[in-house]
């Protein structure tokens, strides 16, 4: 995957496939720590002891339409050739942590990419699930929680094209000034 943001929207729906409602993506950018952490935890079914050893090898996977799962393993890749690496932690009816942690200014750490379009790709494909999104990078902080929107649009459904306008509108607005990439 070329960017951050691509290996989000993967594991992310990796866990409304596996029935979650509830998807937290948080990034946080320290470039005095030269530190990026990204970590997406979901409420699905979670993995058993077994699964979650084997999770990472691109050759185990749930699907029965392919024999390899390769998104995991190209994440914790990504990682590890940023010096970072990443883990998993996932327990069965509660759900999965994925986190992954590099160097922020690795030279071979991925781009960021289009966090606007991941979370709306999220938003107008899953309109059942929620998702937080928090960014945060120094000292800037922003948080997108579908929650609170779902809550003032009654019977409106979050895909929408008004809906989804407006979205766009909060997370352009919200992360200009992000990244310094």
């Amino acid at each position: 995957m070329e960017d951050i943001s691509l290996h989000i929207l993967d594991v992310a729906e990796n866990g409304i496939k596996a029935g979650a409602d509830l998807v937290k993506i948080t990034v946080e950018e320290n470039t005095q720590t030269d530190r990026l952490v990204v970590t997406i935890e979901d409420n699905g079914r979670g993995m058993d002891a077994d699964f979650l050893a084997r999770v990472l090898d691109p050759f185990v996977t749930t699907r029965t339409t392919r024999k390899v799962g390769l998104g995991l393993s190209l994440f914790q890749q990504s990682a590890q050739e940023a010096g970072g690496d990443l883990t998993i932690a996932s327990t069965p009816g509660v759900g999965t942590t994925v986190t992954a942690f590099m160097s922020y200014r690795h030279i071979d750490r991925k781009p960021m990419g289009n966090m606007v379009e991941t979370m709306l790709t999220l938003i107008e494909g899953n309109p059942d699930c929620d998702f937080v999104y928090t960014h945060i990078s120094n000292d800037k902080r922003y948080v997108l929680d579908t929650r609170e929107i779902r809550c003032e649009l009654e019977e409106i459904p979050m895909n929408h094209p008004e809906v989804t306008g407006l979205i766009r509108d909060n997370l352009v607005s919200g992360l200009q000034g992000f990244s310094a990439e």
